[in-house]
């Protein structure tokens, strides 16, 4: 029974159907953005197969000069430490973005600033700095909120855990509050949120943007999902892109269709002697829709009692710290030690894919703790006898039924599946290492870790190497071999472009997967059929991830 809890307690539900069906039905969630699970109910925190654990800046501490955000400060308080990166230096429209190098990971906590009334909505009203936009979308995503107090409340609820954190950073970079209140369209701060075109975390950045920025992925762990990595990187890349283009309608625009494609539709304006801001543009609908979304959001925010809305408070002062980790220790052992749920673990450390959180070489990984826990999690390691790691690595043997495996080591098919990232249709092994449960009378032993190679990923799945033929293109293989274009277009190096004789290894999607493409695919067509027969000048395509060019 203790394997069964330890396997079971490492799938976190971070949003429930009812949430995930709102939210893809609603103006508020890119359309892009959808909470997926392997039982279409839960999303499961410790089952998602995304691949180093992120290195990018510490909490920041806030007491930084907003105006100078090239400079990097360490505050001391008995025992934790603030520290700060240095953040990306803006590049220009053609140059390759700029990031901030790793700060050295320390034990920290963000250091609070005085707040006349300790509230963080207010704090986030006073920073409001955005032009309102004179379009009647606004006032359509407005009504979509009003129309549903229950899910506002619930966005909310959720933020209470990260907004301190990304107000402190937003400040610190001198933007306006607004951006602090973009993870409510991207993900509405579910952290474990996955997209149709494989965009991940509260910011949803696909997998070459979040390596672009710092954010590593592998077998054990997605940096996407790092509220800490992912906040600085997208911070980041919103600043480089308001460098590029001059405003910030536009640089939101850039973050959510791609630089190359504000950038062509601002030709094609120049080119027809039309203006080339945001409003003027032509541009996806989802992008059309982008900015009036946030700045409904930013209405409501100002006064909610006005749209009949409640928020949950959210006091202006830190929720977590970082704790630094300094040996392998299951999710599960942590979670106890900090004496905190396993929900709560895992909504502060989402990135985590397995039972084990690994610490590597470098000794820089951390965990996200509430403040008031630290104390708690570090008497306990201390004095623990208790193994630290119940699992181990064992070299399955090709063709080696997945189903004797898990009966072997006194687990469930579904619980061997959900530890090790398998897809609901695999039934026997590559020959792939897999992580199984130690025995309760097996003795102790260091524990090594395993399938931190690229190709960990696609020998979990199963996949096939696929030699490009005449007349092959990007959306002809990508249905044959039901597979995203953007996964495949991610192995050509961001490339449509194919030349005969070339491979790829194609990770095979489940069946449920490949329809959801079929089916987003087969929208985005009709609405482009749409759009051609009517004379309206809004692009219908299929949403475009956003990532540098």
């Amino acid at each position: 029974m203790l394997v069964l809890s330890a396997v079971l307690g490492c799938t976190v539900a971070m949003a429930s159907r009812a949430d995930t069906a709102l939210a893809m039905n609603s103006p508020e969630l890119s359309a892009r953005t959808v909470a997926t699970s392997t039982s279409e109910a839960t999303v499961p925190a410790l089952n998602t197969t995304l691949p180093v654990p992120t290195q990018s800046a510490v909490p920041q501490a806030a007491t930084l000069p907003p105006a100078t955000p090239q400079t990097a400060t360490t505050a001391h308080t008995p025992d934790i430490v603030a520290a700060s990166g240095t953040p990306a230096t803006p590049a220009s429209a053609d140059a390759e973005p700029e990031t901030q190098a790793p700060a050295p990971i320390r034990e920290a906590m963000i250091v609070a600033p005085e707040s006349p009334n300790g509230d963080l909505w207010q704090r986030i009203r006073v920073g409001f700095a955005m032009n309102d936009l004179n379009s009647p979308l606004i006032k359509r995503h407005e009504k979509w909120y009003a129309n549903h107090p229950d899910y506002v409340l619930r966005m909310s609820e959720r933020a209470q855990r990260y907004l301190f954190y990304i107000m402190e950073e937003v400040d610190r970079r001198g933007m306006p509050s607004e951006i602090a209140l973009l993870p409510i369209i991207e993900s509405a701060f579910n952290p474990s949120a996955n997209s149709i075109a494989s965009a991940s975390g509260i910011w949803q950045f696909i997998p070459s943007t979040g390596k672009h920025f710092g954010m590593e992925q592998n077998w054990w762990h997605d940096g996407r999902r790092d509220i800490i990595g992912a906040t600085n990187g997208a911070l980041d890349y919103l600043q480089k892109l308001h460098d590029q283009f001059g405003d910030w309608e536009l640089a939101l625009a850039a973050y959510n269709w791609g630089e190359n494609g504000v950038t062509r539709a601002q030709a094609y304006n120049r080119k027809h002697h039309k203006p080339t801001d945001y409003a003027h543009l032509r541009m996806p609908r989802e992008t059309r829709n982008y900015v009036p979304k946030l700045l409904a959001v930013k209405n409501i925010i100002a006064d909610p009692a006005h749209f009949g809305l409640q928020l949950a408070k959210i006091p202006d002062e830190p929720y977590f710290a970082t704790v630094a980790t300094s040996q392998h220790i299951d999710v599960k052992v942590a979670a106890e030690l900090a004496d905190i749920s396993m929900d709560e673990f895992m909504a502060l450390n989402p990135g985590h894919n397995r039972p084990v959180i690994l610490q590597e070489k470098d000794g820089d990984n951390v965990l996200l703790l509430p403040v008031d826990k630290v104390d708690t999690f570090r008497t306990n390691l201390a004095k623990t006898n208790q193994r630290l790691v119940s699992w181990q690595p064992y070299e399955s043997k090709k063709g080696e039924s997945f189903e004797n495996i898990a009966t072997h080591f006194g687990l469930t098919l579904a619980e061997l599946r959900a530890a090790n990232g398998l897809s609901k249709y695999a039934q026997e092994s590559n020959g792939q290492t897999l992580l199984v449960p130690i025995g309760d009378e097996e003795p102790a032993a260091q524990f090594a870790a395993f399938n931190m190679q690229p190709s960990a990923i696609a020998e979990m799945y199963g996949s096939v190497r696929y030699t490009v033929r005449k007349g092959d293109t990007i959306s002809t293989i990508a249905r044959r071999f039901h597979v995203s274009q953007v996964q495949l277009r991610e192995s050509n190096h961001g490339s449509a472009h194919l030349h005969v004789g070339q491979h790829f290894n194609i990770v095979l999607a489940d069946h449920r997967s490949s329809r959801r493409h079929r089916v987003a695919a087969t929208k985005a067509k009709t609405r482009t059929s749409i759009r051609k027969a009517s004379s309206v000048k809004v692009a219908y395509n299929a949403p475009q991830s956003k990532q540098p060019n």
